[in-house]
C-alpha cells in the first residue's frame, strides 16, 4: 500500500484535491480500482496534514445477482467510515425498458447521477472516483477514435448543477499496480454482474493499445505526458498546476 499511497498523495497534492474539512464520498463499484481507492484514502486520512471525512457509497444497479458488499462494510466499520448501498432500477431502465444495444453510456450516466445525488444527500462536497493512469490513456483514444475529439477527463472537475466536485486520486497509479495491491492485501473485489462486462468499447481500446505497444513500447508514457503538458485535453486547465511526470 505504500507505493499506492505515493501515487495517491502525489495526485492529491499536485491537483489540490483535498481541502480542510472536506467530506468525500468514495464511489465503490466493487471492482479493484474503487476498493483500492477506498482503502488508500482510509490510510491517507490517518496522516494527511489536512483533516477530511470519508463516506463509502455503492450504487446497486438492480441486477438479480446480489452484490457481495459484506466485506466492504466490514472494512468501513473497522475504520469508522460510514458506508451506504444505494438501491436503483438502472438495470431495468437500461436493459428491460430501453433495451440498449450499447448500454454502457446510459448506464454510466445514470450510475453517476445516482452517486452524486446520494453524496449530496449525505452532506458530501466531493466525490472520489477510481479512474487510474491507464483509464486516462484509454479515454484519450476513445474520444479520438469514437468521437473525433482530443481530450480526456480532468483530475478535478466541479459540477455546477450538483454543486459537487469530482476528484480522481489514482490518476498516477498504473492499473497493474492497483491489481497487484488488491491481490496482495486480499481486498474484497467482486465481479461486475453486468452482461456487457468485458465486451465494451473500452475493452476494444485496451486491446488496441496492447497491440500498438508492441511497436511503440513507450506509448502510454508519451500519451500521458502529452496530456499533462497540453492545454487542449481538459486534463489540465489554467487553475491546475502542471507538474513534470516521471
Amino acid at each position: 500500500m505504500r507505493k499506492m499511497l505515493s501515487y495517491l498523495r502525489r495526485a492529491v497534492d499536485d491537483y489540490h484535491m483535498i481541502a480542510p474539512n472536506d467530506k468525500i464520498a468514495v464511489g465503490i463499484s466493487g471492482g479493484k480500482d474503487s476498493i483500492v481507492l477506498f482503502q488508500a484514502l482510509i490510510q491517507l486520512k490517518r496522516f494527511y496534514p489536512v483533516p477530511f471525512q470519508l463516506v463509502g457509497i455503492t450504487v446497486d444497479l438492480g441486477f438479480d445477482t446480489p452484490l457481495q458488499t459484506e466485506e466492504i462494510q466490514k472494512i468501513a466499520e473497522e475504520n469508522q467510515v460510514p458506508y451506504h448501498v444505494i438501491k436503483t432500477q438502472i438495470k431495468e431502465i437500461v436493459f428491460d425498458i430501453r433495451k440498449e444495444e450499447n448500454p454502457c453510456s446510459l448506464c454510466a450516466k445514470l450510475r453517476k447521477g445516482a452517486l452524486m445525488d446520494a453524496a449530496k444527500q449525505l452532506g458530501c462536497n466531493k466525490v472520489a472516483l477510481g479512474h487510474h493512469y491507464d483509464d486516462v490513456i484509454e479515454t484519450f483514444f476513445m474520444k479520438l477514435l469514437y468521437e473525433g475529439n482530443i481530450g480526456c477527463f480532468s483530475p478535478v472537475t466541479y459540477l455546477s448543477r450538483q454543486d459537487i466536485t469530482q476528484i480522481r486520486p489514482l490518476i498516477f497509479a498504473p492499473e497493474a499496480e492497483i491489481k497487484s495491491t488488491a491481490k496482495r492485501l486480499s481486498l474484497p473485489v467482486f465481479k461486475n454482474p453486468c452482461p456487457a462486462d468485458g465486451e465494451t468499447k473500452r475493452q476494444e481500446i485496451k486491446d488496441f493499445i496492447y497491440q500498438l505497444r508492441k511497436k511503440y513500447p513507450d506509448l502510454k508514457e508519451k500519451v500521458f505526458g502529452g496530456l499533462c503538458r497540453g492545454r487542449l485535453s481538459g486534463f489540465t486547465d489554467e487553475k491546475t498546476p502542471r507538474k513534470k511526470t516521471k
